[in-house]
């Protein structure tokens, strides 16, 4: 657990003026991000011959599970991923191989300085992000390191404090808050960090923590929580990349995100208890305003006819009979309120999995709570993209 607490801090940070009682906020999934040496030990890794950028995934498709000989394949694949890398722990320091969505032809062809293409989009993004809509506390998903979030910063890495939760792969989760908020509070959260086969005891592999922060602002305790939660179940209706899914669902990545219910679910709890102004934000990978519009009656939360808002029991994986996450983390003891999405700005990128979400107490001072994406920047023929995510921003009110 990472707890960065200077004595005092939050009796003694420097506060905003006290007409400055509004602030930008933004959840950013920055796609893989990491420093340049990081890139360097990815293309070591992925060059090899043992490995020739190998995809280290079972592929599928829609609907049914991988092939025996995919399986196969894909373990090959992570064998010799791991022995290039140094072992099975290294391994999960290093961005897989189609992390980028590279190909031998495509890093042969490509410009040397393809990755600094990428740090150079973010640092734009963060300057429009900073300067144009006033963003002072960032949540941030998919970086590898504190360093990386400096590095994205660019030239307003020195305004900002910045954290990280520690985690055994290559992407966690991280905040970055403006100085003149205060020193702040950093607690890593991992008990959302579920291992992603509970079956197999020595497996090392674990989805990414959470993430809290705590500030005073105006005079007032304000927590933040940054979640990235498992991907691969995000739709509740029928799309291009699904048939759509219940979290009772059998496909492997609803499993996954069922256990994660419960974590996540106290967590909230607890922070409306010792801190009723909250914000749980970040990328959910779950299309939770579809949930909220399912209008799903009480007693058809959960398989086994429960109400939410009773505790939930597990089985030995930590499963629940929770068939939707918003009905279950907005079950009224706490409620939840979606900032709503009014404009994309032309934005390209995933759509639906990133969340800003107000608890009851502070929704209540918003008059008209909105949020909107926010562009990435790009130049003409960059090879490995900025984000395939855009930054989702709102402007809170306390």
């Amino acid at each position: 657990m990472l707890k960065r607490f200077v004595a005092g801090a939050l009796a003694s940070c420097i506060l905003l003026p006290a007409t400055a009682a509004e602030i930008g906020v933004a959840a950013f999934n920055l796609a893989w991000a990491g420093t340049e040496a990081d890139f360097s030990k990815h293309i070591e890794v992925c060059t090899a011959p043992t490995v020739k950028w190998c995809d280290s995934r079972p592929k599928k498709i829609k609907g049914e599970e991988p092939t025996k000989d995919e399986l196969a394949r894909a373990a090959k694949c992570q064998a010799a991923f791991a022995e290039v890398a140094g072992g099975a722990e290294q391994a999960q320091q290093v961005a897989p191989c189609n992390a980028y969505k590279l190909t031998a032809k495509k890093w042969a062809a490509g410009p040397n300085t393809m990755y600094q293409q990428k740090l150079q989009g973010l640092r734009g993004t963060f300057d429009a992000l900073v300067t144009e809509h006033q963003i002072a506390v960032f949540a941030i998903q998919e970086v590898k390191s504190e360093e990386t979030i400096r590095a994205a910063l660019g030239a307003h890495a020195a305004s900002f404090e910045v954290c990280v939760a520690p985690h055994n792969a290559f992407q966690t989760v991280g905040f970055a808050w403006r100085r003149s908020l205060g020193k702040g509070a950093c607690t890593a959260q991992p008990s959302l960090s579920v291992t992603e086969d509970p079956t197999t005891p020595t497996s090392i592999r674990k989805v990414r923590p959470g993430l809290e922060l705590v500030l005073s602002i105006d005079g007032k305790l304000v927590t933040f929580l940054n979640v990235h939660l498992k991907s691969g179940c995000a739709s509740l209706n029928k799309d291009s990349y699904s048939d759509g899914n219940l979290l009772t669902s059998d496909e492997a990545a609803c499993k996954v995100l069922n256990r994660q219910v419960v974590p996540l679910e106290n967590w909230i709890e607890d922070v409306a208890k010792r801190s009723p102004l909250f914000v749980v934000l970040g990328d959910f990978n779950r299309k939770l305003d579809e949930e909220e519009k399912a209008n799903v009656s009480k007693n058809q939360v959960r398989a086994d006819g429960t109400f939410a808002d009773k505790p939930n029991k597990t089985d030995a994986n930590g499963s629940v009979t929770s068939k939707y996450l918003w009905q279950e983390i907005s079950d009224g003891d706490p409620s939840l309120v979606q900032v709503p999405l009014s404009k994309s700005m032309g934005c390209k990128g995933f759509e639906g999995l990133d969340h800003i979400l107000l608890s009851q107490d502070l929704g209540a001072l918003q008059k008209a709570p909105t949020s909107s994406k926010v562009p990435v920047k790009t130049m003409p023929n960059q090879v490995v993209e900025t984000s395939d995510h855009c930054p989702r921003v709102t402007k809170i009110s306390l």
